[in-house]
């Protein structure tokens, strides 16, 4: 009877207990950044502390030594294509990123064991991707709680950008957008339709590829898709091949359907090109040639 009476003390006080935690702030709550470079996505996950009114590089922080680029677990990285950072390969997956910081430089780590607590007990260099030395700067203004950003954005590259204090780091990243969209392309270009001609001959004319590929397929868009945006794009290739009689005949058309269909911004769009390309177009251009007369 007593035995069961201190179990079920025991129950009660656990649970009690359980109770009577109280949910409170974290010192260094966890905080992420996901951003879409190109066709590839990037992620950071980390616990950010803050300065509160501590040195932090060369004390908190000592120069010459690993830490493990914010609080608690160690930060991670992912990426779901392969990419470039500041040049070296990094095949897509999950990191844990570690940094050696020194006055004006640092070491990034970027290791390919995820599991530790901070750096762990057990960790080795063998178990590194690549170390890369990167520069640093130093901020005007104090950056109160650890930042990761993803910045500088294109279709093929961005920064990963720490700030922390007044210490910057800015960490080039590359990815494989071209390459990737040019196999989609090709392999897309086998089981074709309109809207794939289409994709193909924008993406042709938005980074400056073969123009005469883009108007082939462009054309062969405009067979089954007689749309406004499609002969806007038309016109817009044929600008660019120097065509600009052909490209203004174009925009008339992509402005007429555009009319019928109560579009104003493409009708602003191609009133405007047209403005621009008329004055483009050789004088004798269009012009019948006069027939004379042979002698008998």
């Amino acid at each position: 009877m007593k035995l069961k009476s201190s179990l079920w003390l025991a129950i009660l006080f656990a649970a009690t207990s359980v109770n009577a935690q109280i949910d409170v702030p974290q010192p260094s709550p966890l905080g992420s950044v996901t951003q879409k470079v190109g066709l590839t996505d990037l992620t950071i996950t980390y616990s950010r502390p803050g300065v509160k009114g501590r040195a932090i590089f060369g004390e908190l922080v000592p120069f010459g030594e690993m830490w493990r680029l914010g609080a608690n677990a160690s930060t991670k990285f992912k990426t779901s294509d392969d990419i470039k950072i500041e040049g070296h390969d990094v095949p897509a997956g999950e990191y844990a990123l570690y940094a050696i910081p020194q006055p004006g430089s640092w070491t990034l780590v970027i290791h390919k064991n995820t599991t530790y607590w901070g750096i762990g007990d057990k960790y080795t260099p063998a178990e590194d991707l690549v170390r890369i030395e990167i520069p640093t700067s130093t901020l005007t203004d104090k950056v109160e709680s650890m930042t990761f950003d993803i910045g500088n954005i294109s279709n093929d590259s961005c920064s990963i950008i720490f700030t922390w204090e007044k210490t910057k780091v800015v960490i080039g990243v590359k990815t494989r957008t071209d390459e990737q969209v040019m196999a989609e392309i090709e392999k897309k270009m086998k089981g074709v339709t309109s809207a794939t001609y289409y994709q193909a001959a924008r993406y042709y004319l938005d980074n400056d590829k073969d123009m005469n590929q883009a108007l082939i397929w462009i054309n062969k868009a405009l067979e089954e898709n007689n749309m406004f945006w499609v002969h806007r794009q038309k016109a817009l290739i044929l600008a660019k091949l120097g065509r600009y009689q052909e490209a203004i005949a174009s925009a008339e058309e992509s402005k007429k359907l555009a009319e019928q269909e109560g579009n104003k911004d493409y009708v602003r769009m191609n009133d405007k090109s047209i403005g621009e390309w008329t004055p483009l177009v050789p004088a004798d251009t269009g012009k019948k040639s006069k027939n004379t007369k042979s002698k008998k």
